[in-house]
């Protein structure tokens, strides 16, 4: 293997009868067009499966924990839960970033595009996870991980459509609807990154940063309503 996961799978109880997938999980694209020769084969297939994993068991858990909720309710929950700032933060948590497969540039980018990359491991790093120890390991894995960042969703009230929200207030209290403007666009096409503001008329009321326009403009109505006052 290209670097040592015995101490990675040691610290979250991970055994891996398979430990090609858990290399394989971890390599970026970018990695293999300086090492074309490795022999590997990146994450994005991986990915695929592991996107699809990690919705399905963070929906039994949702449905399971709140039953008085309804279906609208558990899919702002969900939504929450599995966006790239969410998994970024789980995976920068469990120290995947030391272990990414990456070309020589994207290793020196530490900013909004590693996250990015980080979220996509760790979709990739479930998928490879369902793939050695099957559906019962990613629930594991996801329980010991993901499952307690719910109170941080509470905490920071996450699965409110702050848009809607931001719009509702505007249209109370201001009498506009507000409008959503990108102001900068930056990083390879793999990994923008956005900066939107949230304008009521002409006047830019906050900004919001993500890694696309949708959650960029999530981020800047969440940033609106907290400095108006209207959480």
């Amino acid at each position: 293997m290209t670097k040592d996961f015995s101490g990675f799978q040691k610290k979250l109880g991970l055994k891996f009868h398979n430990p090609d997938l858990l290399e394989q999980a971890f390599v970026h694209r970018s990695y293999l067009n300086e090492n074309p020769d490795s022999g590997l084969e990146h994450n994005e297939r991986l990915e695929f499966l592991g996107d699809a994993v990690l919705e399905l068991v963070v929906t039994e858990y949702l449905y399971a924990k709140y039953p008085e909720k309804n279906e609208g309710e558990l899919t702002s929950f969900r939504a929450a839960m599995v966006n790239s700032v969410m998994l970024s933060e789980v995976a920068q948590g469990i120290g995947m970033g030391d272990y990414l497969l990456l070309s020589r540039g994207e290793a020196r980018d530490l900013g909004k595009a590693r996250q990015y990359i980080l979220a996509n491991t760790l979709e990739a790093l479930v998928g490879a996870i369902y793939l050695d120890g099957g559906y019962e390991g990613a629930h594991v894995f996801l329980k010991e991980t993901l499952f307690p960042k719910i109170h941080e969703v509470h905490e920071k009230k996450l699965w409110i459509d702050a848009k809607s929200h931001f719009q509702e207030k505007a249209q109370e209290v201001a009498g506009t609807t507000p409008s959503y403007k990108v102001i900068n666009e930056s990083g390879p096409d793999h990994a923008k990154n956005f900066i939107v503001g949230v304008y009521l008329g002409e006047i830019c009321v906050a900004k919001g940063e993500g890694f696309s326009k949708q959650e960029a403009e999530q981020a800047a109505a969440r940033n609106g309503l907290e400095l108006k006052g209207w959480e």
